[in-house]
């Protein structure tokens, strides 16, 4: 049995995604902690210290984001998040079929990796909700509430501000439900480290 490696993860995408991560993680930590804090000050993590970390933290995230989306502008890795949007839904329920059923049943990938599809059709789905939709609405809703001032007082009658946590809120929980469905998946390659140890090396491993 041979081994086939691809290199799919250039360096600049393992250095994005592992600040990427880390920041993100700090986030949720702080943010759950600031949320469900009380007035006694039982928090996970000191309040004043979590809005610091977790200001810092998304001032990087921020930036990553900025050159990750660059990244994927000038070179070719932007192209591992196009849909075949005249097949996109038949190849998402078919994709959605063997997580659901096919894995368990020993069947083919009906989307094997290679050099040009990264990503299958659920995933590249995902993906492009998240960290083109999620992330952008995350950071400027984040961004309105560092500065208040740029925020809209009252839209339709309604606080701006309140609106402005609630959308933040709303897209930290499922970015965060993103995230811990990322994880599981990575473990579903060959072996359970396998998809985590090609975002290390920058190589995908597959054995024919």
């Amino acid at each position: 049995m041979s081994t086939k490696r691809l290199y799919l993860y250039p360096a600049w995408i393992r250095l994005w995604h592992a600040i990427n991560a880390l920041c993100f993680l700090v986030l949720v930590v702080t943010g759950l902690s600031m949320h469900f804090g009380t007035a006694e000050g039982k928090n996970l993590i000191r309040f004043d210290l979590s809005v610091a970390l977790h200001n810092v933290a998304a001032i990087i995230l921020t930036f990553g984001y900025a050159f990750y989306v660059t990244g994927n502008l000038v070179t070719r890795n932007g192209r591992h998040y196009t849909q075949r949007t005249g097949n996109m839904v038949p190849d998402l329920l078919k994709q959605a079929r063997f997580y659901a059923f096919g894995i368990f049943r020993g069947e083919s990938h009906p989307f094997p990796v290679t050099e040009e599809q990264k990503f299958n059709p659920l995933q590249k789905f995902a993906y492009v909700l998240a960290m083109y939709v999620g992330m952008p609405l995350i950071i400027i809703s984040g961004l309105g509430l560092l500065f208040p001032e740029t925020i809209a007082y009252t839209v339709f009658g309604v606080s701006g501000l309140v609106l402005t946590d609630l959308l933040h809120i709303v897209m930290g929980f499922i970015l965060t439900l993103f995230l811990v469905i990322h994880l599981y998946t990575c473990t579903l390659g060959e072996k359970p480290g396998t998809l985590f140890r090609g975002i290390v090396k920058g190589y995908h491993e597959s054995h024919e």
